[in-house]
Order: structure tokens, then sequence, then C-alpha cells
């Protein structure tokens, strides 16, 4: 799925990748801790060339004063807020990008849009997408990991197993010969052994 309408979002050019969030409405509890921890994340993932934003459908003037609730609940610092808020009061951009929620309706009974997470490479396609429901809170900490993972196993020819954290090892993948294996992961490839014989399960300390 390639997300060509997100160059309308900001006149920037985009960057490597993005995060894009979208949250039901402004001055919601659930959403205050959601930005709160979106905004702790957002600094580290910059310096590594992901950009975040967020669509809701409230207006600027909304968001500018929700904001800084955000911080104080938060326990956030002055300055800048390090990503937008974008508005989206008429909904088209979550139309497009189907990030409506039928069953969760807005106050105002306007369609909300819902806990949506969307990870976008440089290539302007759908990596990663997330639904939670209005009620669930988002886990950054989980969409961090990803992220992380994302971004190793673009640049290299590896995969992440479940609950992998930045650091420990990861697996090459199965299509590389032991011979490219071993030139390509100079810091050794371990292979793993199963009762089938096979030789799938090779791990290799994390690439930088």
């Amino acid at each position: 799925m390639q997300l060509r309408a997100l160059t309308a979002i900001s006149a920037e050019p985009l960057c490597s990748w993005c995060i894009l969030l979208a949250h039901p409405s402004d001055f919601t509890p659930v959403c205050t801790t959601e930005m709160g921890a979106a905004a702790k994340m957002a600094p580290a993932l910059l310096r590594r060339g992901v950009k975040m934003a967020c669509i809701s459908c409230d207006p600027v003037s909304s968001h500018k004063t929700w904001i800084e609730d955000i911080r104080a609940y938060n326990g956030l610092g002055s300055g800048p807020f390090p990503f937008p808020i974008i508005s989206d009061e008429e909904r088209q951009l979550a139309k497009k990008l189907g990030m409506i929620d039928p069953d969760e309706p807005r106050f105002d009974n306007k369609p909300a849009t819902a806990r949506a997470v969307f990870i976008i490479g440089p290539d302007l396609r759908l990596k990663l997408s997330m639904l939670y429901p209005g009620t669930t809170g988002r886990n950054f900490a989980e969409i961090q990991r990803i992220m992380e993972s994302l971004l190793v196993t673009a640049k290299h020819k590896v995969v992440t197993p479940e609950q992998w954290q930045v650091g420990e090892k990861c697996f090459v993948v199965p299509f590389l010969s032991m011979e490219e294996a071993k030139d390509m992961f100079p810091a050794g490839v371990q292979v793993h052994p199963v009762p089938s014989g096979k030789q799938y399960l090779r791990t290799t300390p994390m690439p930088n």
C-alpha cells in the first residue's frame, strides 16, 4: 500500500521513516498518556531518521491547549513539542488512510479516528499497521521495538525473533547460503541444531 497522500501533511520533505499515529479526541485520558509516551520517545527516534506525526479531528487551537496538559501530566519539559498534531476536522485524511473507527463515535456524533499506528518506509509504502480499540492505550515501548527491528532488517539480511530487543542476536535470512552468510556477517554465524537436521536457525550478533 503506497501512502502518497502523506506528502500533503507537511511542506517539509519526508524523512527516511515515519510513524503516523491517529487518536480519537483531544482532552481524553488515554490519548493524553499516549501522546506523552510518544513525545518521550520521539527525540531518540528522530536521531535515527524517524519522524513522528499524529492525526486528530480536532482544530489546531484545541491541540495547542491540550499539549500543555500533555506536558503537565507526563512530566515533559518546555520547548517545542517534538512532533506535529495534524488537524483533520473534515476527516479527509483519516478517511483516505482508513483510520475511521465505526465502533467509536465521537462526542459530537461525528466519525472518530481510531487508535491507529502506521509505520511508513522511505519508499512511501506501509511497513506496519496496528489498530487498537478506543478503550485500550497503545504500547509505545512495543512500537519503538518494532521500529528498531525495521531499521536493522531493512539494512541487513537478518530477521528478528519474538521479543527481540536492540543489541540481541538476529537470525540470518534463510535464503542466504552459509558461505554468503559468513562473508556478510564477519562477527560470526552460529547454527542451532534441531531434530530435522535443517540448518535454518542461524544467529549472528546484531549488525551495525
